[in-house]
């Protein structure tokens, strides 16, 4: 008698019916219709549970499915993705962990979630984690400053400043300047260093007004940051990726507010940039920093701003030269180009291992080396 030569319904009451007759032995009884003792048993369970309407095919879909996330919580991915429309699973998912949330899915599956909700492009490629780089062990050890590309306003353009922390990935600084000369470098830093201390070390590109070219290497510019006991270094020319923490922070700008907010003057400007680097330091996860937030990381130098500059001094003993108008100085009856950056200042002449050579120190920072035994340039 096999199941479906008539309705299953009708199969069903009729094996029940005769399994409750005590004669009928239930084992020949499945046997007859064609079923196990095993899915007679269960058939006969949910009669006398449920009745006839306990015969009735079931839905197949389980009472819980792991792949399906909670409504409340699937609201609550929405809402951070709405609110940050770039952040990827795996900044949303430590974000809500940072809240408090308990039981969060993959950030696989939450990028799926996205996918589903059309928060994400479906030609759109994966985003992979980047890899490791190099970092600092400290804070302040060194911090990478460079202007992001300039954009315009209704009335003349802003220049992006932006000074980051190598160790925490921490934003000290981003600020929205009329140009990018000296003087307004120099004006915003001050800001930033009365704030945050001073760093040991800084990173800069190439060019106006960090300098570095092969005649003169350093600007006015350098030399204040060098009377401050901070040392400069620069990329290598054309090689954008010796600044890639502060390239991949600009990238971030840019997708995260610059394309999403017009913005019209430059207090409008500053006043974004503002929010949106206390997000970055404070809400948004960081992926090369195990999805922690920049400020946990960072703490500011104890090393503090001076509002006047320090007398600049060198060990007794130092032969010490000062630097002339044109940015040289005399040795031994010559004249040897430092550069006119430092015109004014003290320098110090130390002698190196090689005999006849000699390294010209700035504010205990090497900026030229120049030679007894042939002509310098």
């Amino acid at each position: 008698m096999p199941w479906k030569e008539v309705s299953t319904m009708s199969l069903r009451k009729a094996l029940v019916e005769l399994a409750e007759m005590e004669a009928m032995n239930f084992s020949d009884l499945c046997r007859e219709f064609g079923i196990s003792r095993k899915t007679g048993y269960k058939w006969l369970s949910r009669y006398r549970q449920e009745g006839e309407s306990g015969l009735a095919d079931r839905s197949r879909r389980p009472h819980h499915s792991p792949q399906r996330t909670a409504g409340v919580l699937e609201a609550a991915i929405l809402g951070v993705r709405e609110a940050h429309t770039t952040w990827s699973g795996y900044k949303i998912k430590a974000n809500l962990e940072r809240k408090g949330w308990e039981g969060l899915p993959a950030h696989s599956t939450i990028t799926e979630i996205l996918r589903r909700q059309g928060k994400i492009d479906p030609q759109e490629s994966p985003k992979h984690q980047p890899l490791q780089r190099f970092e600092m062990q400290q804070p302040n050890q060194l911090w990478q400053m460079d202007f992001k590309g300039h954009f315009a306003l209704n009335a003349g353009r802003c220049h992006p400043l932006t000074v980051l922390d190598d160790h925490s990935r921490f934003l000290v600084g981003l600020r929205a300047c009329p140009n990018e000369t000296q003087q307004t470098v120099k004006a915003q830093l001050s800001d930033i260093f009365r704030q945050y201390g001073l760093p040991e070390r800084m990173l800069m590109d190439n060019g106006s007004p960090w300098g570095y070219d092969r005649c003169d290497p350093y600007t006015a510019f350098s030399a204040w940051l060098m009377h401050l006991g901070i040392q400069i270094s620069h990329g290598r020319p054309y090689h954008p990726q010796t600044q890639g923490k502060d390239e991949r922070l600009h990238r971030t700008l840019q997708d995260e507010l610059l394309q999403q907010q017009p913005l019209a003057t430059l207090a409008e400007c500053q006043q974004h940039f503002d929010q949106w680097r206390e997000m970055y330091n404070t809400e948004r996860p960081h992926q090369a920093i195990d999805m922690a937030v920049p400020a946990e990381r960072y703490q500011p130098s104890p090393r503090l701003f001076p509002e006047q500059l320090p007398p600049i001094l060198y060990d007794p003993g130092e032969t010490v030269r000062k630097v002339d108008s044109s940015g040289r100085i005399s040795l031994a009856g010559r004249s040897f180009r430092v550069g006119k950056a430092f015109c004014h200042y003290p320098v110090a002449i130390h002698p190196i291992d090689v005999d006849g050579d000699f390294d010209v120190i700035f504010c205990h920072q090497p900026i030229a080396r120049i030679t007894l035994r042939e002509d310098n340039c």
